[in-house]
């Protein structure tokens, strides 16, 4: 990729450029645009947010984007690096380590940061400030086709992101060429399957308990009414 290229994808990163900076071989992006030097190691690296901690508010705090991504996210890249580290997957990409230790007990451990790590990066790009509104062109008619309306789709994101037991997310994927909603448990993502991930809600308590306790129905409706970036979605879709 050459700096142009990344130039002219800043503020919203399209799923190719998002999976190169999870994996950790592409260069790294600063909020002000400039670019910084990409690590030399083969390590996972924390991707930056695709926008200043405070972006979101009024609707997600920077105070809870400083734990969310610099405690949280930071933290399952730094377990994985070390769980990873002289073992087969030291150098693998980080779809590839979700995809060889899903369902492996014994690797348990590696699939939940691994997993995380990728589900935190593809949350953040799944926002944006000024987001929510309506998705324009294919992506539009898809949900239209699947739900009859958009906002038939944005209350059944809502209600998957709701009704979804403890931990976990809520995505609007791609599957067998038509949209749906599905949501996923703890760290389980929908890589593991044959599903395209178009966009999610993370439903994790420390996503929403500082700003919302434990009204996670209104953070859902607001982030989707609000901060939702159909924009990402339609790149997926392509």
């Amino acid at each position: 990729m050459t700096t142009k290229d990344a130039v002219d994808f800043i503020p919203v990163l399209d799923r190719r450029r998002f999976l190169l900076a999870s994996a950790g071989i592409a260069a790294s992006f600063a909020f002000g645009g400039h670019m910084e030097s990409a690590h030399a190691s083969s390590s996972i690296t924390l991707p930056p947010l695709p926008y200043p901690e405070n972006a979101l508010e009024p609707v997600i705090s920077a105070r809870t984007m400083g734990f969310h991504y610099g405690k949280h996210h930071k933290g399952y890249v730094d377990n994985l690096n070390k769980l990873i580290a002289g073992t087969e997957y030291a150098d693998a990409g980080l779809e590839k380590i979700i995809r060889e230790t899903a369902g492996r007990p014994e690797k348990n451990a590696i699939f939940n940061n691994a997993a995380q790590t990728w589900n935190h990066t593809f949350y953040w790009s799944s926002l944006k400030p000024n987001g929510g509104g309506e998705p324009a062109g294919a992506l539009k008619e898809k949900i239209i086709e699947t739900f009859g309306s958009v906002d038939a789709c944005r209350k059944e994101l809502a209600a998957a992101a709701v009704s979804q037991f403890g931990s976990g997310w809520a995505w609007l994927v791609l599957d067998n060429g038509r949209v749906r909603v599905v949501k996923t448990g703890n760290a389980d993502t929908p890589l593991t399957s044959s599903m395209t991930p178009l966009l999610t809600i993370d439903v994790w308590e420390h996503a929403y308990y500082l700003d919302y306790q434990n009204r996670r129905a209104d953070y859902a409706a607001t982030v989707l009414d609000k901060l939702i970036n159909w924009d990402f979605a339609q790149k997926n879709l392509a």
